[in-house]
């Protein structure tokens, strides 16, 4: 009882991809919460597919394979499965086990994530695997978004990888009507705000508008990685709690939170 109740009351709005927020949404209001679901990163299919296609035709010719998150997987194994199995001795790696199970439901039975509980670019290349005496002269495809953050691909190159970038998704923001976010934030009325990327927290602010900037920077956000909370700071918001990662690292987050608050 005392779980289902722990958000009881609180409107807490949910920034992820629409395809993506029914997790988190749904647990939020299993314990009582308000979910106000705003998306506020769009996907879409790359506009040229072709080097997606190419890599799906020549995956056999990668020792590892890194997918940068969920869209990623879904995209980019959709193309490859539909032409063909996935070769055995190719190893797929994944930031964090959204992803590794993502994979895993495409019938990929060799996948590697990071370890020490940290799910970014640099935990994965602290992987053995991925260290310069082993990587050295291997191929890496690393499916992801267009554009986003070089480090993964610049540091397996230095250390003797052969990489290939391959955009399989494309980002936007969404066409949303804000105003009902708007009236309550202006309200008072939301107690907390979700966001997972620095992208997706740039779009927020710019899809909230001027008028509501200052209410906004107001509220609790939490993100689930220390790099989005030096840039929420940077950019002016008052509270801001790095969580765990993943859905649960922001529920368990948000459920802290306001146990606290409650005290």
């Amino acid at each position: 009882m005392r779980q289902a109740q722990s958000l009881a009351g609180k409107r807490i709005v949910v920034t992820r991809p629409a395809e993506q927020a029914g997790k988190l949404a749904e647990q939020i209001e299993a314990r009582g919460g308000i979910a106000v679901r705003f998306p506020v990163l769009a996907i879409y299919d790359v506009d040229d597919a072709r080097p997606l296609q190419a890599a799906a035709e020549s995956i056999e010719s990668y020792d590892y394979v890194v997918f940068v998150s969920p869209n990623a997987v879904e995209k980019a194994l959709a193309v490859i499965t539909a032409r063909r199995g996935w070769p055995e001795r190719v190893v797929a790696a994944a930031m964090g086990e959204t992803s590794a199970r993502a994979i895993a439901g495409f019938g990929v039975t060799r996948v590697i994530t990071p370890s020490g509980g940290r799910f970014d670019s640099e935990a994965l290349l602290e992987r053995p695997e991925f260290a310069r005496e082993n990587i050295g002269g291997k191929r890496v495809a690393i499916f992801r978004g267009d554009g986003g953050r070089e480090v993964l691909g610049d540091t397996l190159t230095a250390r003797g990888a052969q990489v290939d970038r391959v955009p399989c998704y494309r980002r936007g923001r969404p066409e949303l009507d804000p105003r009902p976010l708007q009236a309550s934030l202006s309200r008072g009325e939301v107690d907390a705000v979700t966001v997972t990327s620095s992208e997706g927290l740039r779009n927020l602010m710019a899809m909230v508008g001027a008028a509501s900037d200052a209410a906004l920077k107001k509220v609790p956000l939490l993100v689930p990685h220390q790099r989005i909370a030096e840039e929420a700071r940077r950019l002016g918001f008052g509270r801001v709690v790095a969580t765990e990662a993943g859905d649960a690292g922001l529920l368990a987050g948000l459920e802290a939170y306001f146990a606290t608050e409650r005290q």
